[in-house]
């Protein structure tokens, strides 16, 4: 038996929900589906969206051979049957087109293999992933896609989509806040949606009520997808709520990618990074409270762990904010790139053995410890051919106000 899905999958455009924006009679996919003229595209989208859907409707018109491939279970052996067959089909002066599901699982090497086939057009490739396209497809065969962006369905388009479930699987469902619940639980995909409706017509309830279709769908899943762009996202989210000092919205995305299954690991690493990239001296005790924090989450363990992630996210994001570390020792990576040839001033080298000292190393060399205020007066450190640098300087905020006033003192004496 068909699953309901398969079964109220829209056969054409007229019975598709969603992705309006791509579907506008000016939209230059719209053009290419109403006028046959079909060209290598991918499909880019959360799960449940129509990519499919979408893919399978553009190919219902070509005269000619449509080929399916799903990356999980099908590789380069198949993809050479394929093209043998479409080789068959142009000799008798018929399309071929190719919908691989889940492109980005092909790696990049075998992407290459399509490159060939595509510019010669014996095929014509539609390609769908929930990955950016950007990081999981090579340059080459990139730039010879159209990229079509398709959107979480709304809340009203899946209310369409729910209501055809339940007609066809006859539930009578009219309590606005029952449909809400599982339109909540779907995250906006629509093959989930019609999924629950599946559930709830298997377990033949008596009666529909909220508190039985909440017992049916437990706990609401995250969309939350580890090792994709949404996490990347949601990631990028996180770090941007506490760049911004917003710990709200710290919180919120740290609460919404724990829900999804994100090892919390993931946060504590990303808010070190934080610590030093975008508080660095301007609070060097973000870096001390987020060590010690996740140190709380390996003795104690997740359920009081997290919240001591938690605590070290908020004062990350509370506390001033400054790169002036990170953009001088960028500023230092370049200039080291630019003279790595350049050789330490003689009077920084150690002089461990006699032959060094007669050649002079560690002559000249002032130690601080011996000078007024332990300050070198005059002393170089850096190559003769470069000169003295200035990579590092302090914002007006937190503690760099204060190191500031004193490295001001400190280069004037030098």
């Amino acid at each position: 038996m068909k699953p309901l899905a398969e079964i109220l999958r829209p056969q054409n455009l007229d019975d598709f929900f969603g992705q309006s924006e791509l579907l506008n009679n000016n939209h230059p996919l719209k053009q290419a589906i109403v006028n046959n003229k079909l060209h290598s595209m991918i499909l880019w989208g959360p799960p449940g969206t129509g990519k499919t859907t979408l893919a399978r409707i553009i190919a219902s018109q070509v005269n000619g051979y449509f080929a399916y491939m799903n990356t999980a279970l099908e590789g380069i052996k198949e993809f050479r049957i394929i093209i043998e067959k479409a080789k068959k089909f142009q000799t008798s002066g018929q399309q071929t087109v190719l919908f691989i599901d889940e492109i980005h699982g092909f790696n990049k090497t075998q992407q290459d293999a399509f490159l060939p086939y595509m510019e010669s057009g014996l095929i014509t490739v539609i390609g769908a992933t929930t990955q950016n396209p950007s990081f999981e497809i090579n340059g080459a065969l990139l730039s010879r896609f159209s990229i079509y962006v398709l959107n979480s369905l709304s809340v009203l388009e899946l209310e369409k989509i729910l209501d055809k479930a339940l007609d066809y699987k006859n539930i009578k469902i009219k309590d606005k806040n029952i449909k809400l619940q599982i339109i909540n639980t779907s995250n906006g995909d629509a093959r989930r949606l019609i999924n629950i409706v599946e559930q709830i017509a298997l377990v033949n309830l008596k009666v529909v009520s909220l508190a039985n279709i909440k017992k049916i769908l437990q706990e609401k899943l995250s969309v939350f997808d580890k090792g994709g762009d949404i996490f990347y996202q949601q990631l990028s989210a996180f770090h941007k709520s506490v760049r911004g000092s917003s710990p709200d919205g710290a919180l919120y995305w740290m609460a919404r990618m724990l829900l999804g299954g994100c090892d919390i690991k993931v946060i504590a690493r990303r808010l070190l990074a934080i610590a030093s990239e975008d508080i660095g001296n301007a609070d060097p005790r973000a870096l001390e409270i987020t060590l010690n924090a996740w140190d709380i989450f390996e003795r104690v363990g997740a359920k009081e762990g997290n919240r001591a992630i938690a605590q070290a996210a908020v004062y990350c994001a509370v506390a001033p904010k400054s790169n002036a570390v990170y953009n001088a020792f960028n500023k230092a990576m370049e200039d080291a790139k630019k003279t790595s040839h350049l050789s330490v001033p003689k009077h920084l080298c150690n002089a461990p053995t006699d032959l060094m000292k007669n050649l002079d190393y560690g002559k000249g060399y002032i130690y601080s410890h011996n000078e007024p205020n332990a300050l070198a007066k005059g002393q170089k450190y850096f190559p003769d051919e470069l000169s003295e640098q200035q990579y590092y300087l302090p914002t007006n905020r937190g503690l760099e106000i204060k190191i500031a006033e004193k490295l001001k003192i400190l280069r004037q004496k030098k």
